[in-house]
């Protein structure tokens, strides 16, 4: 929250929708968009300024991430908007993946599109023979038999640069590329589903690299 937020409530007793007043021109007498009674500013408490110093250095290797065909843009937004936040150094951008030239990927990025280094790929095979030859170790966020669940990385995390392969929803990573991965990595579910959406997956295993020293 900023300190220019607005909240308005509803005055109408059986309704008192609450909600944020939307940046720029109002509607006339300020509606409830639920009921169309009037709205009230509501009273906020002081808060204290969080200026969010980031004092917390991440203590686990450099990631730099390689998306092999991830078709959603929004997705690939939310991606590159997390790699800012933990500090993913590089986004490979492979096959179908659209880039920060499509403006629907800035819908969810919000400005992050601009802060992260990105490349595109026309093969993701190559990209990713490319980085193991930089000497980046391979690993994939993707189900299998061998993978190794995230709580356990420390047990194996060291300083030596990882590059982190996420697949798209429906297809995963190409097997040729695992075959090249060092490790692979899951995160466990309790639930029905075996997997989560592809932006979220890669959001806790970035974040669980980066400060898993």
């Amino acid at each position: 929250m900023t300190p220019e937020t607005i909240i308005r409530q509803c005055s109408d007793p059986a309704c008192r929708f609450r909600y944020p007043q939307a940046a720029g021109p109002a509607r006339p007498g300020h509606p409830c968009p639920r009921c169309g009674a009037p709205t009230e500013i509501a009273p906020l408490p002081l808060l204290e300024p969080d200026d969010n110093p980031r004092s917390l250095e991440a203590s686990g290797p450099p990631v730099e991430a390689l998306l092999d065909n991830v078709r959603s843009t929004f997705n690939v937004g939310a991606m590159f908007r997390t790699a800012d936040g933990a500090g993913v150094s590089h986004l490979h951008l492979c096959g179908v993946t659209p880039t920060p030239e499509n403006p629907r990927v800035g819908k969810t990025a919000l400005g992050a599109e601009y802060a992260v280094p990105w490349t595109w790929h026309p093969n993701a095979l190559d990209a990713a023979l490319a980085g193991k030859a930089r000497g980046l170790r391979l690993w994939a966020l993707e189900v299998g038999p061998h993978a190794l669940a995230l709580p356990e990385v420390r047990s194996v995390i060291s300083d030596e640069p990882i590059l982190l392969v996420a697949g798209g929803e429906v297809s995963g990573v190409d097997p040729a590329i695992l075959a090249l991965c060092e490790r692979t990595l899951w995160i466990p579910m309790q639930g029905f589903k075996r997997t989560l959406n592809v932006a979220i997956a890669f959001g806790i295993a970035v974040y669980g690299l980066r400060f898993a020293g």
